[in-house]
């Protein structure tokens, strides 16, 4: 039985996880989509372990990575009041409120004052953009999750306070903030993989998945490219298909 969401925002239900689990969305706003869906695919928890995210919107990548790591418990941080109340009927509608819970809360925060004991993992999607002179200004419903009030680093730095030593840090960002985002979470982590994604395997990265290890010491690595299309008429490669489906994982070696 649906959670009732009447009167909050008009909606749409998608399917993510080959139909797996279905998740209603704004039908104006941000409406997740790939980026959700890789940033599930990369999050690489352990039985037992507890995953955060950081801005979890509806829950479209935070239910995703749930569904994919049965063994472990989720919470999702989000400060906008619609997105929370679908976040939270998603949950419920999906059978998931044992393991996952949504939260009220905003990334300029820190964890602790929200409640939060240390995750052993953290996954976040930020906004692409922290100045507003370099894009056309999104539609209102949509200025949250495109434009980083704080700026990059607000993320980076809660992430950095998420989770405890050894603990990992998975982001999703544009490929042209590489540069930052290595040098914002080596300020308290290392250890850095790094999976560009590519949307044909002819041009350059649009995307990139980083993992950063907090106080991890180790050499980084990059790691083969996830090539998104091909030019063959398919909608997906069959890599990329198989990982959007939830039939195989964005791994990390």
């Amino acid at each position: 039985m649906q959670s009732d969401v009447q009167g909050v925002v008009e909606t749409s239900q998608d399917g993510f996880l080959g139909g797996r689990l279905v998740l209603r969305q704004p039908k104006k706003g941000y409406r997740a989509g790939m980026d959700a869906a890789l940033l599930a695919a990369a999050c690489d928890a352990l039985p037992g372990q507890t995953v955060i995210e950081a801005g979890c919107g509806a829950g479209a990548a935070l239910l995703s990575a749930a569904g994919r790591r049965a063994d472990s418990r989720f919470v999702g941080v989000e400060r906008d009041p619609e997105a929370l109340a679908l976040a939270r009927a998603n949950i419920s509608d999906n059978g998931l409120g044992g393991r996952v819970e949504a939260i009220a809360g905003d990334i300029s925060q820190k964890p602790s004052s929200l409640g939060l004991n240390p995750f052993d993992a953290a996954l976040a999607n930020p906004p692409f953009f922290d100045d507003p002179g370099a894009i056309r200004g999104p539609a209102p419903e949509r200025a949250g999750a495109y434009m980083a009030d704080d700026g990059l680093e607000a993320w980076t730095r809660f992430l950095l306070k998420a989770v405890r030593e050894g603990g990992t840090i998975t982001v999703i960002h544009r490929a042209d903030r590489l540069a930052d985002l290595l040098a914002q979470l080596g300020a308290g982590s290392g250890s850095f993989r790094i999976r560009p994604v590519l949307p044909f395997a002819d041009e350059p990265a649009k995307r990139v998945l980083v993992r950063a290890v907090k106080t991890g010491k180790a050499p980084l690595v990059l790691l083969p490219a996830l090539v998104l299309h091909d030019r063959e008429g398919g909608k997906h490669t069959a890599e990329a298909d198989a990982i959007l489906r939830g039939e195989a994982a964005l791994g990390w070696v």
